[in-house]
């Protein structure tokens, strides 16, 4: 996206050198959840575009200027765009304390308080409203589906595990997700639910509205769907059923079902792509390993053990074709009310470039994601259960291939490769983000690497 003003050094919102917006928002944006940028120094902040959403709340596109070692798991530019909504107040109540970002003391906006609009229920109750009526607002389109009405009224409720998007309930009825991170596009979390209805897929809530911008470039900002209330997220089941020494495979084998179901629908839905080039698959691969090698002294000596994976899937059968996936599955991506599984966040993951994000893949690297999300829970708490993830994993394997009509473990270069891929990027993470939970993965690259997965 282009730059236009610095908020450091002038711009439309009146913040002149030394000015204090800028300042607030530069010292806000770092210690945000969901600001990728953590690892690498804030020099600049440039505003891209500004409109008024309503008396007292501005909507802000704004481009960070950064260098340094990139994010984990990507190549992300010098800087990114963030979407930011900002409250303007008088006096803050202190029931706002929390969404507090500072008092401008220069400028057009000298004397007003600026919070975190999305933490302010009327703020988020006015937002609601507006997608509920569509139509342009300056640069902005609220756009909605006239099949499902959404009541007025609907009380706000701002979920607190978010990482990397701030997303709001409305009366238990209705979860609007606010992306943060702005990439030039369509963001794959609407395209592919809107796809997905198309093809009468009941696995995944269809979107009910929705709100973009066509200023720098068109982007997706929101995306407003059902939400189910009564739901618990496949994370949180299995280690409940880990807890009280339960077994997981019938949710498991009837989530690999759910999983084929989602994986047809979207071949449906989307072109196919050529089967893939795995001799370029695994150079891709080979490259990842070695960069987080430079960063991990402890992946170091695994990584000729790890290459042949890799130098396996180069030579192997090339398995189905690619074709668009969910990117980034795992159980805290699926959710289950009663006895159903429903898979949901197709945005995938937020580091990688929208253009990788929106491109077919092999859908064998979901299934990866998913065998090692059972292996993350089984290692929750001591003893480790490997045996229990072990058996999740046939299970899965066992429901998918009943609906898909091909069993990924008959693809076992293909399925190590993909796994081995995962494991790379959760060492890299959890070096750098949580160090507690390097073993995790560093268990799974011990088995990659001598046992051949």
């Amino acid at each position: 996206m282009p730059k236009t003003a610095s908020l450091n050094h002038g711009s439309a919102v009146g913040v002149r050198s030394g000015g204090t917006l800028g300042n607030l928002l530069r010292e806000w944006l770092p210690r945000q959840r969901w600001f990728a940028g953590k690892d690498r120094p804030l020099n600049d902040l440039r505003l891209l575009s500004m409109t008024e959403l309503y008396p007292g709340c501005l909507h802000l596109l704004v481009q960070t200027g950064q260098s340094g070692v990139p994010s984990p798991g990507g190549t992300p530019p010098p800087g990114d765009c963030y979407q930011l909504l900002l409250g303007l107040q008088r006096h803050l109540s202190p029931r706002l304390g929390r969404a507090l970002i500072g008092k401008v003391e220069e400028g057009p906006l000298a004397g007003l308080t600026v919070h975190d609009a999305l933490q302010d229920p009327r703020s988020a109750h006015l937002l609601l409203e507006r997608m509920r009526h569509p139509g342009p607002l300056g640069p902005l389109t609220f756009e909605s589906d006239p099949s499902v009405p959404v009541p007025a009224g609907l009380a706000p409720r701002l979920l607190e595990a978010e990482q990397s998007n701030t997303s709001v309930v409305y009366g238990d009825a209705f979860i609007l997700k606010v992306f943060r991170r702005i990439q030039p596009g369509i963001n794959p979390d609407l395209e592919v639910p809107v796809a997905l209805k198309g093809q009468n897929c009941g696995r995944v809530p269809a979107p009910v509205a929705w709100f973009g911008t066509s200023d720098p470039q068109e982007a997706t900002l929101g995306v407003l769907q059902p939400f189910l209330p009564d739901a618990s997220d496949g994370w949180t089941l299995a280690l409940d059923a880990l807890a009280h020494g339960d077994s997981f495979t019938p949710e498991a084998e009837a989530l690999g079902r759910a999983t084929a179901e989602v994986h047809l629908a979207l071949a449906a839905a989307f072109p196919s792509g050529p089967r893939a080039d795995n001799v370029r698959t695994a150079a891709a691969m080979t490259e990842r390993l070695e960069a987080a090698a430079h960063h991990v002294a402890a992946l170091r000596p695994y990584v000729p053990g790890l290459i042949t994976a890799f130098d396996a899937l180069a030579v192997c059968d090339p398995g189905p074709p690619a074709q668009r996936i969910h990117g980034d599955l795992h159980l805290g991506q699926v959710l289950r009310t009663g006895r159903e599984w429903f898979v949901i966040d197709f945005e995938g993951e937020p580091s990688r470039p929208l253009a990788e994000r929106r491109s077919a893949h092999s859908p064998v690297r979901d299934i990866a994601g998913m065998l090692r999300s059972f292996d993350y829970a089984a290692r929750q708490r001591r003893p480790w259960r490997p045996e229990w993830a072990l058996r999740c994993r046939e299970a899965f394997c066992a429901g998918y291939a009943a609906r898909a009509g091909w069993d990924p473990r008959k693809k076992h270069a293909l399925l190590r490769a993909y796994e081995t891929d995962r494991a790379v990027y959760e060492v890299l993470y959890e070096a750098r983000h949580r160090p507690d939970w390097l073993p995790v993965p560093m268990a799974a690259i011990e088995r990659l690497a001598v046992r051949g997965g």
